[in-house]
């Protein structure tokens, strides 16, 4: 018996459930060798009756293997595809490209996209040729915004300077500091955030070690840890921050006592006294001491600027990285000299705020003076003295004299 020599070394026969998406489904029966363009041709026989007489019909459709999602090359055998036996595969039409656009049609988008884009420099200064010149300073808008900051600053100076007067004139001047001194404590401990501070007391940390970071790093948990872990065996860790050495603090309360025995009946102790209460108003702005952000400050210098300069912009830009940066590249305005600067005491503003009955009575608290000081050193912390029911409407009434003489 004669058997074919295709059919002895024929591979081995796969049954295939074969689809289409207008749903029509059928078995194809294919030896291992196949090829994926002959079992397309078969496919499209069955589906498509005299549908390869056109040549492009094969190349306008593929096989896709429904398990994997794989297109099936059409070159390679049915093998080479690891179709199994039972596999369904879907026989779909390619989507056709899209045709390419006439000359016409790129005319004309050409032309809508000219219509469409914004005029040049030339264009603009030919167009406005005929207008009348005008000198605006483009400026004044910007330096608006700053102005009240600025002159709040320099009134803030010339006050502090008044406040220390007045209150130096109470005969319970040192004993009112003593108190200012206490509530100055007790306000910087309700600084600190208890939400942040637990965080780091149950990461393991000291309260009072977690306390000094937080207050260094701005309340910021993330700087607070890692300025933690970086000073972790520094053996000056736990040391006071300055304004809240133990000494100070002895040294404060010796010298209340000692005004507190002494009578003001002679000269020699009235000058004690103002001598005491100038010490005090250092130890005060010593506890407002200005604090330069140390990741800004790394960062500035990173730059290539000196660390003098960087601390010096920090602190006339509010410790803002960004505000810092461009103060240093540009004409370094206002100077840090100019922060210590106040206000001509002969001028209106001046002159109405001092005559403002709301801020003659704010004047003789020692909180007043506090707050003034605390806005000096972090203008951030305006907000809150705004709020606060005592020093409050001392500060909204200078805003309402600023606004008022600057309007006229």
């Amino acid at each position: 018996m004669f058997v074919q020599e295709e059919k002895i070394f024929a591979g081995k026969v796969l049954r295939l459930h074969v689809c289409t998406v207008e749903g029509a489904e059928w078995l194809e029966e294919v030896s291992e060798d196949t090829t994926v363009e002959k079992l397309k041709e078969r496919c499209l026989k069955h589906c498509v009756p005299g549908s390869l007489e056109d040549p492009k019909t094969v190349t306008h459709h593929k096989l896709i293997h429904a398990t994997s999602e794989k297109v099936l090359t059409d070159t390679k055998t049915v093998l080479e595809e690891n179709i199994q036996d039972r596999d369904v595969l879907l026989l779909i039409k390619k989507r056709a490209p899209p045709p390419l656009p006439k000359m016409t049609d790129v005319s004309a988008e050409e032309k809508r996209k000219q219509e469409q884009k914004a005029p040049d420099k030339d264009a603009i200064l030919k167009a406005t040729a005929n207008l009348p010149s005008r000198n605006v300073d483009r400026t004044v808008a910007h330096h608006n915004m700053r102005d009240f900051q600025t002159e709040l600053r320099k009134i803030l100076v010339s006050l502090i300077e008044v406040a220390q007067k007045l209150l130096a004139l109470n005969p319970d001047a040192v004993e009112l500091f003593k108190k200012a001194n206490a509530m100055l404590d007790e306000d910087e401990e309700d600084r600190v955030d208890e939400i942040a501070l637990r965080q780091l007391t149950e990461m393991g940390f000291p309260e009072s070690r977690a306390v000094k970071a937080l207050r260094l790093n701005h309340m910021s948990v993330t700087q607070a840890m890692e300025w933690l872990i970086e000073h972790a065996d520094d053996p000056t860790v736990d040391a006071p921050l300055p304004g809240q050495t133990p000494s100070e603090a002895t040294a404060e309360a010796g010298a209340s006592s000692a005004e507190a025995t002494a009578g003001p009946s002679s000269e020699a102790d009235g000058e004690e006294a103002k001598d005491e209460l100038t010490e005090i108003f250092k130890k005060i702005r010593r506890k407002r001491e200005f604090r330069p952000d140390p990741r800004a400050v790394i960062a500035l210098m990173e730059m290539g600027f000196d660390e003098k300069e960087v601390v010096d912009a920090l602190r006339v830009n509010n410790n803002q990285q960004n505000a810092a940066c461009e103060w240093l590249l540009g004409d370094r305005k206002p100077s840090p000299e100019d922060l210590d600067k106040g206000i001509d005491t002969n001028s209106p503003l001046f002159q109405a705020i001092l005559e403002n009955p709301v801020v003659q009575l704010g004047l003789t608290n020692p909180k007043t003076l506090l707050a003034f000081e605390d806005m000096l050193e972090n203008p951030l912390n305006s907000t809150q003295w705004m709020n606060d029911p005592e020093t409050g409407p001392v500060m909204l009434q200078i805003s309402r004299i600023f606004q008022t003489l600057n309007r006229t």
